[in-house]
């Protein structure tokens, strides 16, 4: 499929668009700078708004004039001596030298740099550490002369710019590519809701913008630049908002990690006094242990502990000041991760261990959903829909995401209508307010969830077995901070005779994240049932598998189908169910396959297409492990049908050709046919689906038959 192409004028067009929402809906917050580089900008003529528009969207602020060929503008020429005198361009500076040596040519550096009387380069060093070579021993002026920089300009003062579009974009952006990205058709946008201004006040806007253009900048991992944000975080603008404040605060949490790791404390933990989060008073804590300042580090945890600014700085800091202060050996974490619940869960379930268990908890009788944070963010999102995304939260096509869930206003926001629908949470009636969501809204993007994520089912079970006063708990703490509530959730919701819990699946080696361990406790402390389930990976005998074969139209998944699927359900080392069918492979079978297969066009034309029969296969397989000889051919088949069907099919493979390798080594030919005669298993119809699965299922109990006295393993997977 074609791109489509953009028109002539289309950066042109764009950019007085952004111009134009940006002067009508945030007036107050423009400075007169703001104010002068639009009526500066729209003062000049269209070659020149059009070149200048041009240079912003490409990469780097140093260009060579020559290469400015644009369909659009007439005169560069003239453009270019416009620009000029309204300031936004200017000749090369110092200051331009590290991004002056990046616009030339490899061959035009090492030449200049030969010139220059640099006789140790070569012509063989990548561009990078001849950049690197020229900038340490040349000067700018010499490279200035020898490298033809009179040839090149620089923009001027781009900050106005980057600060219309900050608050066009809610991030710091120095072009429009976005435009490109939505008009292309690879970014989508949201252009029915309701837009409205993310600052309303000038001080808080131009904070922000401060904050997240230094986090910007700090992503270049440069030394001299993390040096030069010192004093731009601790010189900065006062932050009137927490969202400026935590902007602050992730700039000087990056910085100080920076310095930490250099050595130098003292720098750190300047940047982390700076600091107002979790994370800054976490690593403040523990370089003044570190260090040697025991009492400022015991104060410092004594007032996380008694206002902590968030559930999980309470956390660390109790379990830190335990550990170093009142002598206990083990963590919160280690201690809690200790006291769960051991399941006994199938080997074949490495790598899977959310799957492994729920299939164990199902066979015990009880109802799981896989919920960990999508159950909590469609709840969220569908509970509080009309507020997050019919009530103006929203300021421009390329937001998602509200604001007011990014800087912590949304609880103050919509005080009185939140607590109208945690009432109805608490009570058991919040599911039709929400099921009317789901009807009306169902399909339309929002930055909190996904709607093929949306399990009504998971939701219906969660609001009428949940305690709802602790319910309500949980979301009011979500309105309160989503960002910091927004994950940690444990991995599974259970259900038994109604009653809902949850279980953190974790398997060996694993830790658990402090967000895990504060969600917890917080379900806990609100009464929703939550613990540990710790996976114990050997062969579990109540595993159902499901040995599968199937023959087909020939080899090739891409255009070959299935004709027949045989399944042979084993648990205890028992067969416990069987299923057959014939398939419509909707093409002619080839006469060698009717001679292979005994499978003639005549017996496959009436029956059913896959679709018809995918369910039914589907619930066979249940939480079964999918088995084959030669597993991934039948497996591969099978995924693409469902593919075809637009279906995930996803299970652990095991393979019984791989198996009998391994546990029974020694045979010339592992081919089905000659392992069932070395084994006197019966195979009287080979070639025919169900028929092969049942002697398929044979050699898989002898491999278990090893497997449970303790040999097999995580190998026998098919890969």
């Amino acid at each position: 499929m074609s791109l489509p192409v953009l028109p002539v004028y289309y950066y042109h067009d764009h950019f007085k668009e952004m111009l134009s929402f940006v002067c009508d809906t945030y007036g107050p917050v423009l400075t007169e700078t703001h104010h002068a580089f639009v009526d500066r900008f729209l003062s000049l003529s269209k070659d020149a708004q059009c070149l200048f528009i041009r240079m912003v969207n490409r990469s780097g602020t140093v260009f060579n004039p020559s290469t400015f060929k644009y369909t659009e503008i007439a005169d560069p020429v003239g453009a270019l001596g416009e620009l000029a005198v309204a300031g936004y361009v200017r000749a090369l500076v110092e200051q331009d030298y590290a991004a002056f040596l990046a616009c030339l040519a490899k061959p035009v550096l090492f030449d200049g740099a030969k010139a220059a009387g640099l006789s140790d380069v070569r012509a063989s060093w990548p561009k990078g550490k001849l950049t690197e070579y020229c900038l340490a021993h040349l000067s700018f002026g010499t490279a200035f002369r020898h490298c033809g920089g009179e040839a090149f300009i620089a923009l001027g003062d781009t900050e106005p710019l980057e600060f219309l579009l900050y608050l066009y974009f809610g991030k710091t952006e120095h072009n429009l590519k976005n435009f490109a990205l939505r008009d292309l058709g690879i970014l989508s946008t949201n252009d029915q809701a309701d837009f409205s201004a993310r600052f309303a006040d000038a001080d808080e806007a131009r904070a922000c913008f401060h904050y997240a253009r230094l986090l910007r900048q700090l992503e270049t991992k440069s030394d001299e630049v993390y040096r030069s944000s010192v004093a731009a975080i601790l010189g900065g603008p006062v932050c009137p908002t927490d969202y400026a404040f935590d902007l602050r605060s992730r700039a000087a949490h990056k910085a100080g990690l920076h310095f930490e790791k250099k050595g130098e404390a003292g720098l750190a933990v300047q940047l982390y006094r700076a600091g107002s989060s979790a994370e800054c008073h976490e690593r403040l804590a523990r370089l003044l242990y570190a260090e040697g300042d025991r009492d400022a580090a015991e104060d410092l945890l004594r007032r996380m502990i008694d206002d902590p600014a968030s559930d999980d700085e309470f956390v660390f800091a109790s379990d830190f000041y335990a550990r170093k202060f009142d002598g206990r050996r083990t963590g919160l974490c280690t201690e809690l991760l200790r006291a769960g619940r051991t399941l006994r869960v199938d080997d074949i379930w490495r790598g899977h261990p959310e799957a492994g268990i729920a299939g164990v908890l199902r066979r015990q009788g009880l109802e799981v959903f896989h919920a960990e944070n999508t159950l909590w963010h469609c709840l969220f999102g569908l509970l509080f829909w009309d507020e997050l995304f019919e009530s103006g939260q929203l300021h421009s096509g390329f937001d998602w995401m509200p604001h007011c869930l990014k800087d912590r206003t949304f609880a103050l926001m919509f005080s009185s209508r939140i607590e109208t629908k945690l009432q109805a949470v608490a009570s058991n009636a919040a599911l039709p307010q929400i099921l009317r969501i789901v009807a009306g809204k169902w399909g339309k993007p929002n930055g909190v969830f996904a709607w093929d994520h949306v399990d009504i089912d998971a939701l219906r079970a969660l609001l009428a077995g949940a305690n709802g006063t602790g319910l309500a708990t949980m979301l009011r703490l979500m309105c309160e901070d989503y960002r910091a509530m927004r994950d940690g959730f444990p991995d599974l919701m259970l259900v038994t005779n109604g009653a809902v819990s949850f279980m953190e699946v974790k398997a060996e080696g694993d830790v658990i994240r402090r967000n895990q361990l504060t969600r917890l406790r917080q379900l806990g402390h609100a009464g929703i049932p939550a613990e540990i389930g710790r996976a114990d990976f050997r062969f579990d005998p109540d595993q159902d598998y499901v040995v599968v074969d199937i023959e087909t139209t020939g080899g090739w998944t891409g255009g070959d189908r299935i004709t027949e699927i045989g399944a042979v359900r084993i648990r205890n080392h028992e067969v416990v169910a069987e299923w057959h069918s014939l398939l419509n492979p909707q093409r002619s079978i080839p006469a060698k396959i009717v001679a292979l297969t005994g499978i003639t066009n005549d017996m496959v034309r009436n029956a059913p297409l896959f679709a018809e029969i995918a369910d039914s296969f589907m619930q066979f397989m249940g939480d079964g492990v999918f088995v084959a000889h030669n597993v991934n051919f039948d497996y591969g088949f099978i995924a693409a049908e469902y593919e075809r069907l637009e279906r995930r099919f996803r299970f652990p493979k095991f393979c019984t050709c791989a198996g009998m390798r391994r546990h029974y080594p020694g045979h010339t030919s592992y081919g089905l046919g000659k392992l069932t005669r070395a084994y006197n298993i019966e195979l009287k119809d080979h070639h025919r689906a169900l028929c092969d699965a049942r002697a398929a299922a044979h050699l898989l109990n002898l491999i278990n038959a090893k497997r449970d006295e303790g040999r097999g393993g995580a190998e026998d997977i098919a890969a």
